[in-house]
């Protein structure tokens, strides 16, 4: 009897090595750089004026790769000012690898990071208990909507802690993205308990729409390889599985008649697209920023 199927976040240490391979197979950072480099300095523009201190949240800040880019272009915009970066990040291996990550970047001298380690639950629910409700002038919210209990009211709470001139960026797959298209058929399939649910922009706009809230939206091209995913036995081909599924050892664990139907999916137009002998998954993103 093979054994039930379980949630890749069950196994924190797998989760983090098939994520490490997703990034290295995929363009995720390189078109979040691109788009750090080329507009996020118009989406900050004016968030720290006339102010001696600028206060930045990421919620799910991970290795901080991302937020050290971003940090950089709010030192460009407001050279000198003192920035107080926090950062959420229940993951105590990735706080590890950003704080290791902080100690190797020069000029970092204006900015003061904090690290909680928590989720952005237990976060919401301390400030809440210390009747503490500190306003941001920027919260990020980089690729980890997935991993609330309660979309709308995470979005809620940190958009409820924007100064006047701030924004709330959300980083997420696209409702064009292959993620989208499998995870629509099939995730009622995987075992997602209640660590991680299928959310895209689409999701997102709607909420948005449906709470007047204003926002613009940004497309980011983007792929991933996964065409180790089709060789028999291939490790890393199957850790790739594991994140495209959310489910630990799908390979060894999903039904025979699911595995194969999944299989089929991701080779699907909708899916992926066959280039160079290659099948390149649809990791497109969204970029929503979201005025206060």
């Amino acid at each position: 009897m093979a054994s039930p199927m379980r949630s890749l976040l069950t196994d924190p240490a797998r989760y983090v090595q098939s994520f490490r391979l997703f990034l290295a197979n995929s363009t995720e950072h390189q078109c979040m750089q691109e788009f750090v480099e080329r507009q996020l300095p118009a989406v900050i523009a004016s968030i720290g004026n006339g102010k001696s201190t600028i206060n930045i949240l990421s919620v799910g800040g991970g290795a901080g790769e991302i937020d050290l880019l971003i940090l950089s272009k709010v030192q460009a915009r407001y050279p000198g000012v003192t920035i107080n970066n926090d950062v959420i990040e229940p993951s105590p291996d990735q706080i590890l690898k950003y704080k290791e990550r902080v100690a190797e970047t020069s000029n970092l001298g204006n900015i003061k990071f904090t690290w909680h380690e928590e989720t952005a639950y237990e976060y919401e629910s301390r400030m809440n208990a210390e009747k503490k409700s500190k306003k941001w002038d920027f919260i990020h919210m980089i690729q980890m909507l997935y991993y609330v209990k309660d979309v709308p009211a995470t979005i809620r709470y940190f958009h409820s802690l924007l100064e006047a001139q701030a924004k709330l960026l959300i980083i997420l797959v696209s409702g064009v993205s292959g993620w989208a298209t499998l995870w629509k058929k099939y995730s009622s399939s995987f075992p997602l308990d209640d660590l991680c649910s299928y959310v895209s922009s689409d999701d997102i706009k709607r909420l948005l729409d449906s709470a007047g809230l204003k926002y613009q939206i940004h497309e980011l091209p983007s792929h991933m390889d996964i065409t180790s995913c089709f060789i028999e036995g291939d490790k890393d081909g199957e850790l790739l599985l594991d994140f495209l599924t959310e489910t630990y050892e799908f390979s060894k664990t999903a039904p025979p008649e699911l595995k194969r139907h999944v299989m089929e999916e991701l080779r699907k137009p909708e899916c992926s697209e066959k280039r160079d002998g290659k099948v390149l998954f649809n990791n497109n993103l969204s970029v929503i920023v979201i005025e206060p």
